[in-house]
């Protein structure tokens, strides 16, 4: 005894299977960049480098693995992507190229001292976050941009990476 479908049933079973042939092709790994869509190499490699710093003792003067201030972060992390720059906050602040609008990789800078000049700097990591050198006795962190301290203390953004 031999059953056959009707015709619209197998047209419809062999659509099924092939659109589950196509979506299975897409279920490979992702590189995932939150809101950094089309992110440069020299930018995802700022990323990285600021990701597997995370933890580091953060150290004044500090721009290497035994410690690191948050200029000294920002610097190691973009010259290990082959970009050099300033030493200092203020000094990034001053040379490098503004934006108005920050993508994952640019740096973020901050007037937390008494003064009104920027003395704190931290990169954009996307999703409303930075990563950065808080202080003395922390480590590098991430944290969310939507406390309002870092909202306050906010000056402006710089895109040293094509």
């Amino acid at each position: 005894m031999t059953h056959s479908l009707p015709p619209v049933t197998c047209l419809r079973l062999f659509v099924c299977c092939l659109l589950l042939s196509l979506l299975a092709g897409c279920a490979g790994p992702q590189l995932s960049t939150s809101d950094g869509e089309g992110l440069s190499m020299e930018r995802a490699l700022v990323l990285q480098e600021a990701r597997n710093a995370v933890g580091t003792p953060y150290r004044y003067g500090g721009s290497d693995a035994r410690g690191l201030d948050c200029s000294g972060l920002v610097q190691m992390a973009y010259l290990r992507a082959g970009i050099a720059l300033p030493r200092s906050s203020s000094d990034q602040y001053e040379t490098l190229p503004h934006t108005r609008s920050a993508r994952p990789g640019d740096l973020l800078f901050f007037a937390t001292g008494s003064g009104s000049s920027v003395s704190h700097v931290g990169i954009y990591m996307g999703d409303d976050t930075m990563i950065h050198a808080p202080g003395s006795g922390r480590t590098v962190t991430t944290t969310s941009l939507s406390y309002d301290y870092w909202k306050e203390h906010y000056v402006g953004a710089a895109a040293p990476a094509p």
